[in-house]
Protein backbone atom coordinates (compact mmCIF):
# COMPACT_ATOMS: atom_id res chain seq x y z
CA UNK A 1 0.00 0.00 0.00
CA UNK A 2 1.09 3.59 -0.76
CA UNK A 3 -0.35 6.35 1.01
CA UNK A 4 -0.38 10.24 -0.94
CA UNK A 5 -1.04 13.36 1.06
CA UNK A 6 -0.89 16.44 -0.98
CA UNK A 7 -0.57 19.94 0.09
CA UNK A 8 0.26 23.63 -0.96
CA UNK A 9 -3.50 24.54 -2.50
CA UNK A 10 -4.60 27.90 -1.32
CA UNK A 11 -6.16 31.25 -2.80
CA UNK A 12 -4.09 33.07 -5.51
CA UNK A 13 -4.91 35.79 -7.86
CA UNK A 14 -4.98 35.60 -11.87
CA UNK A 15 -1.16 35.47 -12.84
CA UNK A 16 0.33 34.11 -9.94
CA UNK A 17 2.13 31.28 -8.51
CA UNK A 18 1.72 28.09 -6.39
CA UNK A 19 3.76 24.75 -6.03
CA UNK A 20 1.55 21.67 -4.56
CA UNK A 21 3.34 18.84 -2.37
CA UNK A 22 2.61 15.08 -2.91
CA UNK A 23 4.15 13.17 0.00
CA UNK A 24 4.36 9.14 -0.52
CA UNK A 25 4.84 6.69 2.46
CA UNK A 26 4.19 2.81 2.70
CA UNK A 27 6.00 0.93 -0.05
CA UNK A 28 7.23 3.53 -2.10
CA UNK A 29 9.88 1.43 -3.50
CA UNK A 30 7.03 0.38 -5.85
CA UNK A 31 5.94 3.60 -7.06
CA UNK A 32 7.34 4.38 -10.98
CA UNK A 33 5.01 6.96 -12.03
CA UNK A 34 2.93 9.65 -10.15
CA UNK A 35 -0.07 12.05 -11.51
CA UNK A 36 -1.79 14.96 -10.42
CA UNK A 37 -5.33 15.14 -11.58
CA UNK A 38 -7.65 17.83 -10.97
CA UNK A 39 -11.80 18.01 -10.40
CA UNK A 40 -13.47 21.52 -11.19
CA UNK A 41 -16.44 22.07 -9.77
CA UNK A 42 -19.62 19.86 -12.00
CA UNK A 43 -16.68 18.39 -14.02
CA UNK A 44 -15.21 15.04 -14.15
CA UNK A 45 -11.30 14.72 -13.12
CA UNK A 46 -9.02 15.29 -15.86
CA UNK A 47 -5.29 14.64 -16.32
CA UNK A 48 -2.60 17.47 -15.59
CA UNK A 49 1.04 15.90 -15.36
CA UNK A 50 2.99 12.84 -14.66
CA UNK A 51 6.51 12.00 -13.66
CA UNK A 52 8.53 8.64 -14.16
CA UNK A 53 10.11 8.25 -10.80
CA UNK A 54 13.50 7.08 -11.69
CA UNK A 55 14.32 8.84 -14.92
CA UNK A 56 12.15 11.46 -14.77
CA UNK A 57 10.71 11.54 -17.79
CA UNK A 58 7.39 14.49 -17.77
CA UNK A 59 4.13 14.55 -19.13
CA UNK A 60 1.64 17.15 -19.45
CA UNK A 61 -1.70 17.73 -20.46
CA UNK A 62 -1.85 20.68 -23.09
CA UNK A 63 -3.84 23.39 -21.06
CA UNK A 64 -1.23 23.22 -18.73
CA UNK A 65 1.99 22.85 -21.10
CA UNK A 66 4.47 25.82 -20.41
CA UNK A 67 2.89 26.99 -17.38
CA UNK A 68 3.32 23.97 -14.66
CA UNK A 69 6.06 21.90 -14.37
CA UNK A 70 6.07 18.37 -12.13
CA UNK A 71 9.52 17.40 -10.87
CA UNK A 72 10.22 14.78 -7.75
CA UNK A 73 12.62 14.66 -4.99
CA UNK A 74 13.13 10.46 -4.63
CA UNK A 75 15.37 10.99 -1.07
CA UNK A 76 12.16 12.61 -0.11
CA UNK A 77 9.76 10.61 -1.32
CA UNK A 78 7.92 13.81 -2.90
CA UNK A 79 6.50 14.76 -6.11
CA UNK A 80 5.88 18.85 -6.70
CA UNK A 81 3.39 20.80 -9.01
CA UNK A 82 5.00 23.98 -9.91
CA UNK A 83 1.93 26.15 -11.45
CA UNK A 84 2.50 29.74 -13.00
CA UNK A 85 0.70 32.44 -14.58
CA UNK A 86 -2.59 30.50 -13.04
CA UNK A 87 -5.68 31.38 -14.64
CA UNK A 88 -9.40 31.11 -13.05
CA UNK A 89 -10.06 28.20 -15.15
CA UNK A 90 -7.46 26.33 -12.93
CA UNK A 91 -9.60 26.31 -10.19
CA UNK A 92 -10.45 22.80 -8.57
CA UNK A 93 -8.85 20.34 -6.32
CA UNK A 94 -6.01 18.60 -7.14
CA UNK A 95 -4.97 15.11 -6.84
CA UNK A 96 -2.24 12.97 -6.78
CA UNK A 97 -2.02 9.28 -7.88
CA UNK A 98 -0.03 6.59 -8.16
CA UNK A 99 -0.89 3.11 -9.92
CA UNK A 100 -0.14 -0.39 -8.00
CA UNK A 101 0.98 -2.41 -11.47
CA UNK A 102 1.43 -1.32 -15.26
CA UNK A 103 -1.32 -0.10 -17.17
CA UNK A 104 -1.66 0.39 -21.32
CA UNK A 105 -2.40 4.81 -20.49
CA UNK A 106 -1.83 6.82 -17.61
CA UNK A 107 -3.84 9.57 -18.90
CA UNK A 108 -7.36 8.75 -16.81
CA UNK A 109 -8.17 8.09 -13.38
CA UNK A 110 -8.95 4.35 -14.06
CA UNK A 111 -5.39 3.66 -14.43
CA UNK A 112 -4.41 4.88 -10.78
CA UNK A 113 -4.98 2.63 -7.51
CA UNK A 114 -3.61 5.33 -4.83
CA UNK A 115 -5.18 8.21 -4.27
CA UNK A 116 -4.31 11.78 -1.92
CA UNK A 117 -7.26 13.50 -0.26
CA UNK A 118 -6.83 16.31 -2.50
CA UNK A 119 -5.95 19.77 -1.91
CA UNK A 120 -7.93 23.20 -2.87
CA UNK A 121 -6.59 25.58 -5.62
CA UNK A 122 -8.76 28.69 -6.24
CA UNK A 123 -7.32 31.28 -8.69
CA UNK A 124 -9.81 34.79 -7.75
CA UNK A 125 -9.47 37.21 -11.27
Amino acid sequence: QVQLVESGGGLVQAGGSLRLSCAASGRTSSIWTVGWFRQAPGKEREFVARINWSGGSTYYADSVKGRFTISRDIAKNTVYLQMNSLKPEDTAVYYCATPSRLRSSYYTEASYDYWGQGTRVTVSS
